[in-house]
């Protein structure tokens, strides 16, 4: 009984621990990026109204009304994709926290440990603290090296997930939001979180225990409310526009070299000319060395989603974490058998051609 007790008393200590999530600075969905989101929004919203009948037809009309309305846009919060999104974020939450969490630890000591000839990451972790010019040189090099290395992985596993069929049945599930808002940043499979975990902790845990090798240390990087200055700085600069209807797109060279909104709107758009597209996280410069990069000038094209035969049954909380399972079996079965497996297309940008504007 008292397990029992224990147990329910963990999940509920989880549960506010999401409700909390926007007091914490090292979730994406903190008070501050979100302001500083919804300061962006507004200039978007200006600019909008100013090119009046220069602006695509998609902004102009969420754009019609108050800011407020272009904010939480009916054909947003109208759309049962939405609401799915809030409830599959608390119960995601909630069950995979504790297996991500513990397979990224290991990830990362045993990698700390191959690359560092042995040690323990417990044992030198924060041994350095930044006291001269040439000790914060040295942080914000290592902090910057760390980002372009989890980065990197992250480019290269998201690739992954859109080409091998395997992969995709579980990346699919973030994909099938039809419209989006800042929640629907949490619509992953847990597949997808163990995976990401694992390859970025391995990174992670092998540049900690080569910098201990090179510096006899691991250096300290720079924080800002105990987040590394350049994740606060990525999170800061309109995050949470990301996966919105607020179409956000740097200006010339700049959307190439800087990650903005639009980047990731558009790898999210099922648009032929869009369809894997737009992989890198914080980073563009990976899609435009692998040729994976694409910028249109406006948002008019862009359409949320996944072909109907891929995202069928993908409508509830527990559909969004069993389906891909069914779907992933399914590929390693008989083709006879497999009528209604769902694959990867060798073109999906043929079939999503055919899906409406939303």
């Amino acid at each position: 009984m008292d397990q029992i007790f224990t147990g329910v008393g963990a999940v509920l200590d989880r549960i506010i621990e999401v409700f909390l999530f926007p007091t914490d600075p090292r979730n994406r969905i903190f008070w501050l990026y979100l302001i500083t989101s919804v300061v962006a929004a507004y200039f978007v919203y200006l600019a909008i109204r100013r090119k009046g009948d220069h602006a695509t037809e998609k902004d102009a009309e969420a754009a019609k009304g108050s800011f407020l309305r272009f904010l939480f846009p009916k054909s947003v919060w109208s759309h049962p994709s939405a609401w799915l999104d809030l409830r599959y974020a608390l119960f995601h939450k909630v069950v995979s926290n504790a297996a991500v969490v513990a397979l990224g630890a290991f990830a990362l000591t045993f990698s700390f440990r191959l690359a560092s000839d042995g040690l323990s990451i417990t044992d030198v972790a924060g041994q350095e603290t930044i006291w001269t010019y040439g000790d914060f040189a040295i942080a914000f090099g290592f902090m910057m090296l760390l980002m372009l290395v989890g980065d990197f992985i992250a480019w290269g596993l998201h690739y992954l997930q859109h080409k091998v069929p395997l992969l995709w049945q579980f990346h699919k599930v973030h994909h099938s939001a039809e419209v989006m808002h800042p929640i629907s940043n949490f619509r992953e499979h847990p597949v997808d979180n163990l995976v990401y975990a694992f390859f970025i902790s391995l990174g992670f845990g092998a540049t900690y225990g080569l910098a201990v090798q090179f510096f006899g240390f691991t250096p300290s990087m720079p924080t800002l409310f105990g987040v590394p200055l350049a994740m606060f700085v990525f999170n800061i600069v309109g995050y949470n526009l990301r996966h919105s209807h607020v179409w956000l797109r740097w200006p010339g060279i700049w959307s190439a070299i800087f990650p903005s909104p639009a980047h990731h709107h558009v790898h999210h758009s099922c648009h032929p000319d869009h369809i894997d597209k737009n992989f890198a996280f914080m980073f563009p410069v990976w899609d435009v060395i692998f040729g994976t990069y694409t910028m249109p000038d406006d948002n008019r094209d862009v359409k949320f989603g996944v072909p109907e035969e891929e995202g069928r049954n993908l409508d509830s909380v527990l559909n969004l974490y069993l389906i891909p399972f069914r779907d992933a079996f399914r590929l390693f079965v008989p083709k006879k058998d497999n009528a209604d497996a769902q694959p990867v297309p060798e073109d999906r940008g043929e079939e999503v051609a055919q899906i409406p504007a939303e």
